[in-house]
């Protein structure tokens, strides 16, 4: 419900405020790589490389056609990446890694997590310094979120404890 969407207008913002912004796709959709204009099926090397293949993350990032606003797209690859990291040393860490060697790079890193909570958001969780969650004002969303900062609050408590 809007995390793509808050994402990529973010990001371009930033960008035209002179900032240097990475938006990170993690979902398999794809919609912020192509919401940036970057075609999944185009790229030589996705976040799907990045996640399971050790690629370094730089060999993945496109510059979209907002100046200073780069793209590490998602693939539809990404899909399977859930039950591929499964069994994988670290996973829930990954990201995390790949970022530390690009983050000085970047203003901001924004990355869109796709809509479930498996081992692709929880990367996301864990690699981030801040959260920020779109939700409906009605009372099934309002529900789901209380359950959504319980989760958040795992993975600070044992994957992210730099927040505070």
């Amino acid at each position: 419900m809007g995390k793509t969407t808050t994402a990529v207008n973010l990001g371009a913002c930033l960008a035209e405020l002179g900032y240097r912004v990475l938006v990170c796709d993690l979902d398999p959709q794809a919609n912020a790589s192509t919401g940036l204009g970057i075609n999944p099926r185009d790229v030589a090397a996705s976040m799907y490389d990045v996640m399971l293949n050790d690629l370094p993350l730089d060999d993945c990032i496109e510059p979209s056609s907002v100046r200073n606003l780069f793209v590490a797209p998602a693939s539809l690859d990404l899909a399977g990446a859930e039950i591929e990291l499964v069994p994988a040393f670290s996973r829930e860490l990954r990201l995390r890694r790949a970022l530390q060697q690009v983050i000085d790079d970047y203003d901001f890193v924004l990355i869109d997590c796709p809509p479930s909570l498996g081992l692709l958001s929880v990367n996301g969780l864990a690699a981030a310094d801040e959260v920020v969650v779109p939700v409906q004002c009605e009372y099934y969303a309002l529900e789901g979120l209380g359950q959504l900062l319980r989760n958040v609050a795992l993975v600070q408590k044992n994957l992210n404890p730099a927040w505070s």
